[in-house]
Parts: C-alpha cells; structure tokens; sequence
C-alpha cells in the first residue's frame, strides 16, 4: 500500500521524541488539550484545530496528535465526524484524571520485539507441517470476503509462529498482545478505524515470513517478521490519513454544493 508520507511520519515509533518517548508525548499533548478545553480555549461544541496545525504548535509528529485524539475520543471528551474535523463533547471535572489505555502504535511496537523474536526461534524449530499450515492460512487471508475474518486469520498465522517456538512463555506473551489488541478501547478504535479505511491484512508480508521461516534462517525469520509489523505500523497511519482524505472529500462536496445553490439562485 503505497502513500506519500510526510517526514515527521517516517519514523513512527519514538524516533527523535524527548527522552525517546512517543507514548509520553502523545500523554501531553492529550493533557494539554484537555486543558484548552477545560478553561474554554475549545469550547464545546467547537472544533478542534486541525492535525497539521496542533503538530505546528506543539512541535510533534502528526502520528503522536493523532494519538493524542484518539485518546480523548476514546475517554467521549471530543466526537470525530468524517468529513469534518474533531469536535468538543465535554469539558472533564477537576477531580478526573484522564486515563489512557495501550494505544495500536504502543501494541505493535510491542509485537514487532517479541514478535521479531519469535520468528527467529520458530525458524530453528518450525515443522514442515506447521510451514504447510501458515502457507494455508496465507491463503485463506486472501480469499476471506471479510475484513473482520481475515484478522481472525491473521491472529491464528501468529499464534502459530509462536507455537512453533516450543516455548510456552512465548506462546502467552503473544497470545496476551493479541488480546490487548481487541480489549482495548484505544487500540479497538484505531483497528476500527482502518476496517472502515479498507486496510487489510497483506498477503505479501505473510508470505515473506513463511518464506524466511522456510529457510530455517533466525536472522532471516526475525527481519521479515520486523518488516511485516513495521508496515502494519504505516498501515495504522494511513487509516489516519484516510480520514483526512474523506474530510476533504466532504468538504468538496459542500463547496460544489454551495456554489450550485448560488447558481440557482
């Protein structure tokens, strides 16, 4: 899935963040959002500026403003409407504290370490049978009509990976991510937002794995694992950025709208 990407995304994890910390910049910018709405800055009912703008002001990355929002829709305190922006819901009291669950960045970060690993040691131990079954489940991703089956796919071609490790340690740290994965609410919303961009699982980068894996090659196993998970990582941007797309989209449409009611007149 080819896009152009902006330079402030090509390093989507950490990379260039104060004390080498995206999970605490995206915390801040969500905190000092919050504040704005809180003393009236953003009203409510108001929009907020736009991603380019808060990333601007802020000096952050796009990727971590889009953290930060998700964070705060995912707590009810702002509404994204596509095709037109984020918008206030609330204004939070002074005893709440604002919570934040694992993000989807957090969480495939996360996999793309354990799960790098992983494939490095199912490569020395993988059966032919299980190479055979991947092989299979590769397949069967791509025919699934579903978005929603194709994961369900995706999360068994993973498991097995890990299940091919030996390891039983492995085998539940992975199976506990994948579990964050539906449980919670910032990661659920961030995967529903790239159902709804059409973003699916990519057959390509799983037949990379199974072909690394079939060469009983650790470091080989263990950089196609890392390619796939960093790609789901830009994956997880575009289904952003694709919002942003249909923002404009709308906005274009009420312009030509506008402008053949003047027509008319």
């Amino acid at each position: 899935m080819a896009r152009k990407q902006d330079e402030d995304d090509k390093a989507p994890m950490g990379v260039g963040a104060p004390e080498g910390s995206q999970d605490r910049l995206y915390r801040d910018i969500a905190r000092r959002l919050m504040d704005r709405i809180n003393d009236g800055t953003y009203p409510v009912g108001g929009r907020l500026p736009a991603e380019r703008e808060i990333s601007a002001e802020f000096n952050v990355s796009r990727p971590t403003v889009r953290e930060a929002i998700i964070a705060l829709e995912v707590q009810g305190v702002v509404e994204v409407r596509v095709g037109s922006g984020a918008y206030v819901r609330r204004q939070t009291s002074a005893a709440e504290t604002p919570g934040f669950g694992v993000t989807a960045f957090e969480l495939t970060e996360a996999r793309l370490l354990f799960e790098g690993e992983a494939a490095a040691l199912a490569a020395t131990n993988i059966s032919d049978e299980e190479l055979a079954e991947l092989a299979a489940l590769v397949e069967r991703i791509g025919k699934q009509q579903t978005t929603e089956l194709a994961e369900a796919d995706d999360r068994e071609f993973h498991m097995l990976i890990a299940r091919a490790t030996r390891n039983a340690a492995i085998v539940r740290t992975i199976d506990s991510l994948w579990t964050l994965r539906q449980t919670s609410p910032d990661c659920a919303l961030l995967h529903a937002k790239a159902r709804t961009a059409q973003v699916k699982p990519v057959i390509e980068e799983h037949m990379a794995v199974v072909d690394a894996l079939r060469s009983r090659d650790p470091a080989r196993a263990r950089a196609a694992m890392r390619t796939h998970l960093g790609a789901v990582i830009e994956h997880l941007l575009f289904a952003t950025e694709e919002e942003a797309i249909e923002r404009a989209k709308q906005a274009a449409q009420d312009t030509r709208a506008r402008f053949a009611r003047s027509i008319s007149m």
